[in-house]
């Protein structure tokens, strides 16, 4: 089985790392967890640069900048039942598929992908993640290139 292609909306397993451990000048993420891909686009060498946001357990410190993921849809997506938001205040980019895609728990790297967001979660994604980055208040951190 190969790599899925690399698609807006597709809910990946990442080892994500924050822009906390960014700034502390760790390298790589702690842990894994799933990513929302929420841009992907072809660049000039034809390679493929991604931006994932990442989805946490904890509840976030500011609403706005956090979308609660449905039960329903993480229940889809075979992701636990804990309550969980998608972060769209900060993002790591990197060039598809970079070293840190990992399997879902007990499968082979082909399983890196969950499914995808419903249309409408992640329109709604998209569209705070990109409110955030022309408010400046979205974090790109780049992990490879």
């Amino acid at each position: 089985m190969s790599l899925p292609e690399p698609e807006a909306g597709l809910v990946i397993r990442y080892a994500y790392l924050w822009k906390s451990e960014h700034d502390q000048g760790r390298e790589e993420g702690v842990k894994d967890r799933p990513c929302a891909i929420v841009l992907a686009a072809t660049a000039s060498d034809d390679s493929t640069k991604v931006t994932v946001l990442p989805v946490t357990h904890t509840p976030p410190a500011d609403p706005r900048l956090a979308i609660e993921i449905p039960a329903i849809t993480k229940r889809r997506l075979g992701l636990d039942d804990k309550q969980s938001w998608i972060i769209v205040s900060e993002g790591n980019e990197f060039v598809w598929p970079g070293p840190d895609l990992r399997p879902r728990p007990g499968q082979d790297l082909a399983s890196v992908s969950h499914g995808f967001l419903p249309p409408n979660l992640f329109r709604e994604v998209l569209a705070r993640f990109l409110a955030c980055a022309k408010a400046g208040r979205a974090a790109r951190i780049s992990r490879t290139e």
